[in-house]
């Protein structure tokens, strides 16, 4: 997933290319033509953009049941990343993004300067980034959790890719993090060791649990690993406006991000009820962890993952849709 701080998985050349051929590949009326969203309040087309990772899946997912089931909209679903998603604002092919971190970027090019898209308020999710460590060794080890203990913990957490210094480990190459420059500019005695993938740090945590082994690792929530395990977050120097804004100097923690939600100008003028569920969509990180979990853990698929946490939680998504 992409974020400001793990902003995993840039689209570059190849996210426009793949933009391209999605575009190229739509057929129908464009948002704002006549047949699609009016006024009437019927919904029509919803071109719902779908992020490349499981807690955005989660939200979409539900959003797209919901429209589907509650308001007789036609979803389409659109596999783009961040920044190629943004870019469909303009021509009507994504109407909406139902899961944001942060991107002041985009949101100055699309909002500010094209004025292509708008804000639909947060999700109610509170994105959080930092190091963790499995719960016994929060039991075990009570002072880990506070960055200037590290270094007295190295070794237990030396590795064979980490040599004589202790191991953090991080997710895929490609994730943007402070990690590299927080080691060096709190002195600790740790090397960054990448486990690969989303998937990979999730299998460490896990065993690391049912092993009882030291693992010290990049991770953050929502994230359904967290309905099954309370990963426990180590505490570095508190975050302040500005503290990473030079990323060779970073020397505090990761800023608490609240998820948005954006959506195209033309979507939020266009009258469907769908725009209206997708401003009104708020819920917490376990409703996410949730459904999240029963997409990636118990092989569901996404719309009946939906399906099932809908049934049991009919009375938020009422409110959502205007029902008493």
């Amino acid at each position: 997933m992409t974020r400001h701080a793990p902003a995993i998985r840039r689209g570059g050349l190849a996210g426009l290319a793949a933009l391209a051929l999605v575009l190229s590949g739509c057929g129908g009326a464009k948002v704002g033509e006549s047949g699609d969203k009016g006024s009437d309040g019927k919904c029509g087309e919803f071109n719902l953009a779908i992020n490349p990772w499981v807690g955005y899946e989660a939200n979409a997912a539900v959003i797209a049941h919901v429209a589907e089931k509650e308001l007789g909209c036609t979803v389409n679903k659109k596999d783009l990343k961040e920044e190629v998603a943004w870019q469909g604002f303009e021509t009507g092919q994504v109407d909406a993004v139902v899961e944001n971190w942060d991107h002041p970027d985009l949101k100055k090019k699309y909002i500010e300067d094209q004025k292509t898209a708008v804000s639909a308020g947060e999700t109610g999710n509170k994105g959080v980034i930092g190091w963790y460590v499995p719960p016994w060794m929060a039991k075990k080890y009570p002072d880990i959790t506070d960055w200037k203990n590290l270094n007295k913990y190295a070794d237990i957490l030396k590795t064979s890719e980490s040599g004589s210094k202790g191991q953090l480990l991080d997710g895929d190459p490609s994730f943007v993090t402070n990690d590299g420059a927080l080691v060096k500019n709190l002195k600790l005695n740790y090397k960054v060791v990448y486990a690969g993938s989303e998937a990979a740090l999730i299998q460490a945590f896990r065993k690391a649990e049912a092993e009882k082994k030291p693992v010290l690792g990049y991770f953050y929530e929502p994230q359904w690993l967290f309905s099954e395990m309370k990963l426990v977050k180590v505490d570095l120097p508190p975050y302040k406006d500005g503290c990473d804004a030079d990323e060779e100097k970073v020397a505090c923690d990761y800023p608490e991000y609240a998820l948005d939600k954006i959506v195209s100008k033309k979507f939020a003028e266009s009258g469907s009820p769908a725009y209206d569920l997708v401003k009104k969509f708020t819920w917490t990180n376990e409703d996410q962890n949730v459904v999240a979990q029963y997409i990636a853990q118990d092989k569901m698929s996404p719309e009946k993952a939906a399906e099932k946490w809908v049934e049991d939680n009919q009375d938020k998504v009422d409110a959502w849709i205007g029902k008493d």
